[in-house]
């Protein structure tokens, strides 16, 4: 392709059960697998075809479970085998993207990685692949970067990117800040204050970096998880991967990247960011999906099913059915129904972040025929 950038590799990390969005994402068949959009295509297959403009069918790679294998790859056909990492158990995402960097490292030294989440929705593709290119050209100047998104509403369901004033001077990243530091999902009040400010970004996740800068972060901070995850590296395209995962995966510490290299670089100032104007969301709960799925019309009823039935009166929120029932609302303002053929959701708006809870009821309850 023309557009794609020759030093860059993409990395889609599939994993997480997307458990705010129960019932509907489950283990088996978590929230990227699904259309949220209405498009027609997955969340995984979406966030593909951004993706393939800038590196190319061949340099993108998924890390993703071994019970996602055959899902994955049927919705990604141009996937090379040699691209996919299978997990045998969820380690968090610092294993997840640091044993892709460390495969891509060995294979291609100079390689700059960018880690892009299966499960996020954007509408502007164009201008996430402009702000991609700038990030890049920071990542190549030695920074770890991520591209954070202007916020359009004081959100309290993500984390925020404390940006300097000052840009950074780096050819081809005109808009590239440092970070000052990341902050957690902050109350109504706080959040207020970050739009108010102007300086402060959404935290969206994503992290574009030399793939050897990216390594010596995580070797700084957590220098055994980064041995295993070499050691893995050193085997994956030999005869003894299998043995030595099977061996090494086990062991690796479960943590978040967020903890391992985005916040420790911030404070040392080898983060970057590149705001980003495009609109993004990452469909944390059903709250988020029924403001995607109406347009944000607060008194509109979204429907997500192929075969719903729905008769509503005077009725806002979303009804997400799997099933055959007929599914009636009267009088109702921002409810979360959500019917599939094992397990019934009614909640509502306001207490969508609170699903979790009942998935992890669910587990202490051993209930996982349900999960």
């Amino acid at each position: 392709m023309t557009d794609a950038l020759d030093d860059f590799y993409a990395i889609i990390p599939a994993g997480g059960i997307g458990s705010r969005l129960w019932p509907l994402s489950r283990a088996d068949a978590p929230k990227f697998l699904h259309d949220l959009t209405g498009s027609g295509s997955s969340l995984l297959r979406q966030t593909w075809d951004r993706l393939e403009p800038l590196a190319g069918p061949d340099r993108i790679m998924v890390v993703t479970g071994r019970a996602h294998r055959v899902a994955v790859e049927s919705q990604l056909p141009g996937v090379e085998d040699h691209n996919v990492v299978l997990e045998s158990e969820p380690k968090d995402s610092t294993a997840a993207i640091g044993l892709a960097a460390a495969v891509l490292h060995r294979r291609e030294p100079d390689v700059v990685i960018g880690s892009f989440a299966a499960d996020h929705v954007i509408g502007d593709a164009r201008g996430f692949r402009r702000s991609v290119r700038e990030a890049v050209a920071a990542a190549r100047a030695g920074f770890i970067t991520t591209i954070g998104i202007t916020p359009s509403e004081p959100a309290i369901g993500f984390g925020y990117i404390h940006a300097a004033d000052e840009s950074l001077d780096v050819a081809g990243a005109t808009t590239a800040h440092a970070v000052r530091s990341f902050v957690e999902k902050p109350d109504l009040k706080t959040a207020k204050k970050y739009v108010a400010d102007g300086s402060y970004l959404w935290n969206a996740g994503m992290f574009i970096s030399r793939a050897d800068v990216l390594l010596a972060e995580i070797g700084r901070n957590e220098p055994e998880l980064l041995a295993g995850i070499e050691e893995l590296a050193a085997a994956w395209d030999t005869s003894a991967r299998g043995i030595v995962v099977d061996r090494i995966w086990p062991t690796l510490k479960k943590i978040a990247i967020d903890y391992t290299v985005a916040e420790p670089a911030a404070a040392a100032g080898r983060m970057a960011v590149v705001p980003g104007d495009f609109d993004w969301d990452d469909v944390g709960d059903f709250a988020s999906l029924a403001k995607l799925q109406s347009g944000g019309r607060k008194n509109n009823l979204a429907v997500l099913g192929d075969n719903a039935r729905i008769l509503a009166d005077s009725a806002s929120g979303i009804v997400v059915s799997q099933s055959n029932r007929l599914i009636s609302l009267i009088g109702v303002e921002d409810i979360v129904v959500v019917d599939t053929p094992d397990a019934l959701l009614v909640t509502t708006s306001a207490n969508a972040q609170r699903v979790k809870g009942v998935v992890d009821a669910l587990k202490i309850s051993g209930r996982d025929d349900v999960l």
